[in-house]
């Protein structure tokens, strides 16, 4: 927990990410990403210097496996409420659009709950738990499916909704949340998209693994170049 407290309390901090009192949404996907941010963030409320508020949000989206006392039990150990929306996400990307990159268009609808639940709850600020490793591929994604120089900010606030979106994760490597569930003997939810593992994405992890025998530095390079030359990342928060 130290190693996820000391990445994640980084990225906070750089970025402005927590301030006084406010009630932040936790997006809880079963996942062990944001497994590790539920627990990081409990963890963290009982010390840092600014008192704020967490709830846990997630979306059912429809697909068969979705394990929703999974999902209650993983914060009932670590007290945190939980609010469980339906969506129907697997419905329109899968039945009625047949996408064959389903990707952006279910996040955007599970967002759009996301978004609907957090107002609701009085949240201000809504954490996703996007890693070091997702920074990277969607900054490769981006270069190569659509020609543009760009990732996810760490931290944006959306007009519309009054929300600013979170990403304490920023600065976790994949290795460090998995390293995390395993050492505390975390379970988590089977995956229920039936396109893990076969997306672009998935493409984009491979990549990287495979540059990286090559290149030593290579995370590192892409990490410093994204921080250094993309106005989301590098102007004052």
């Amino acid at each position: 927990m130290q190693r996820i407290l000391s990445h994640m309390r980084k990225a906070i901090e750089e970025y402005n990410m927590i301030e006084e009192n406010d009630k932040i949404a936790i997006c809880l996907s079963g996942g062990k990403d944001s497994i590790t941010m539920l627990y990081a963030f409990k963890a963290l409320q009982r010390f840092y210097p600014k008192k704020f508020q967490l709830i846990a949000i997630s979306i059912d989206p429809g697909f068969e496996f979705f394990d929703t006392d999974f999902l209650k039990q993983l914060c009932k150990d670590v007290d945190i409420p939980l609010f469980i929306e339906k969506s129907n996400a697997k419905e329109i990307v899968f039945d009625i659009r047949k996408e064959k990159n389903p990707c952006s268009l279910c996040a955007n609808l599970r967002r759009g709950v996301i978004n609907s639940v957090a107002i609701r709850e009085g949240c201000n600020k809504i954490a996703l738990g996007h890693n070091q490793d997702d920074v990277l591929e969607t900054f490769l994604l981006n270069l190569f499916y659509t020609g543009s120089i760009g990732t996810f900010a760490p931290k944006s606030y959306m007009d519309r909704s009054k929300i600013t979106l979170i990403r304490p994760l920023i600065y976790t490597p994949e290795k460090e949340t998995k390293r995390f569930v395993k050492k505390n003997n975390l379970s988590v939810m089977k995956k229920v998209c039936p396109m893990d593992g076969t997306s672009k994405r998935e493409d984009m992890k491979q990549l990287i693994f495979t540059l990286g025998k090559k290149i030593p530095m290579l995370r590192a390079n892409l990490f410093g170049a994204i921080k250094r030359n993309l106005s989301d990342w590098n102007v004052e928060k």
